[in-house]
């Protein structure tokens, strides 16, 4: 598959190591190609992934990853151009400017606000409730982290669920795109016990299944 990424940070950087590594195309979509960020995550990347301008990797991506900051979403879909019928994943969470909470929610999310904006897109919630060394390695003793991925488009969502556990995690149908209002909240967590409680980046959410 061909996955354009729009941003180099961290998840970014981890998501193109990863899904390059198991054979798929990627290329970054930035504003500046010699930019520290992205000269970094091409080197350390197997299958060495391609750079280019927002707009050429958004028309080379089946796949379009908004890997941004939120404050940055709606400019970088406006510089992706036409994305029409394209899948789109956000990643993004809507934190505040200190990371001590978030700037919307519940009664609206990111993930339905880029929906409205992506005219056309098939957008999918996806790889916002965990950090990005989790995306780098997901290997844990208790089993495959969970990845809550929500769309409204039904082959859109399976695909970025099949993509996400072919990189470890176990891929949970969340439900449409309005369930970003409880995935977003859900990333919170993570970064308040990661971070705020002090366990540390390694520690990842596991949905438990009983049969019966």
């Amino acid at each position: 598959m061909k996955i354009g990424i729009i941003g180099a940070g961290n998840v970014g950087a981890a998501l193109a190591a990863r899904w390059s590594s198991t054979g798929h195309e990627v290329m970054f979509g930035v504003r500046d190609l010699n930019g520290e960020r992205v000269q970094s995550a091409i080197a350390t990347a197997d299958g060495k992934p391609a750079a280019g301008s927002v707009a050429e990797a958004a028309a080379f991506g089946d796949l379009v990853v908004l890997a941004t900051p939120f404050g940055g979403t709606e400019d970088a879909i406006s510089a992706a151009g036409d994305l029409s019928g394209k899948i789109v994943m956000d990643a993004s969470n809507p934190l505040k400017a200190d990371g001590s909470g978030l700037q919307i929610g519940f009664s609206e999310s990111a993930g339905e606000r880029i929906a409205a904006v992506a005219s056309g897109a098939r957008v999918v919630k996806a790889f916002n409730t965990t950090g990005s060394g989790n995306m780098a390695d997901p290997t844990y003793s208790d089993g495959a982290p969970t990845m809550f991925v929500c769309g409204d488009d039904e082959e859109a969502k399976s695909t970025v669920m099949g993509l996400a556990e072919e990189i470890g995690f176990d891929p949970v149908d969340a439900g449409g795109i309005q369930s970003s209002r409880l995935l977003e909240p859900l990333a919170m967590l993570w970064i308040s016990l990661a971070y705020g409680l002090g366990n540390g980046p390694n520690i990842a959410f596991r949905l438990m299944r009983r049969d019966g």
